[in-house]
């Protein structure tokens, strides 16, 4: 009996401190995947997006291939930056995809960070859940489909805490089904991809 109590206590003690370190993670701060901008660095950036942006809107030459854009992860920064400062709408980040669309269930974005590494985006979410600020980190494959955006998740992350893939991705992609609308490109862009660490917009 004694030998029962003490096993049972040690698992006991184990599933508290793996509880413990578990909420530690997921509220610890992870490293950033993007540095903040300075107002005026966030600006140049910005109109630096909206330029290339303008190039997708100009009339195609005939039998010319489409016009490709490439947009850096500073200049979606810089869109993402001014749109939290107000200076410009919310409905002008990247596609009409900023990380404070309306996914349905998702919780409130208070802040957030984009970047691009090789062929995979990586996102950072302030979110508020259970009344606690915790950041929420996702990696993946941005694409195009029919018109339409598409994200396939390789990593999902609370805090420094990583959560399965195969747990995440099966809701996520009822969540964008559900919200389809939200995610049609913008009138002029074709298709999109991230490729050697840049944003590929693609004229239609």
């Amino acid at each position: 009996m004694l030998k029962k109590w003490k096993i049972d206590r040690i698992i006991s003690i184990a599933t508290l401190l793996s509880s413990v370190v578990a909420i530690y993670l997921a509220i610890k701060r992870p490293q950033p995947v993007a540095q903040p901008q300075t107002p005026a660095v966030a600006a140049a950036n910005a109109q630096s997006f909206q330029q290339k942006m303008d190039e997708l809107d100009k009339p195609k030459e005939p039998d010319a291939p489409p016009a490709e854009v490439h947009i850096t992860s500073s200049e979606v920064g810089g869109v993402l930056a001014q749109a939290a400062a107000g200076v410009i709408p919310q409905a002008a980040a990247p596609g009409d995809m900023a990380p404070t669309s309306d996914l349905g269930a998702m919780p409130n974005i208070l802040d957030q960070q984009v970047s691009f590494d090789g062929d995979q985006a990586h996102g950072q979410f302030l979110v508020n859940i259970a009344g606690k600020n915790v950041w929420v980190t996702v990696s993946g494959h941005l694409g195009s489909k029919d018109g339409y955006a598409t994200f396939e998740p390789t990593e999902f992350k609370v805090g420094d805490l990583s959560v399965p893939v195969s747990l995440v991705n099966g809701p996520l992609q009822k969540q964008l089904a559900d919200q389809r609308d939200r995610l049609k490109l913008p009138n002029g862009v074709g298709g999109i991809k991230v490729e050697n660490g840049e944003l590929v917009l693609t004229q239609k």
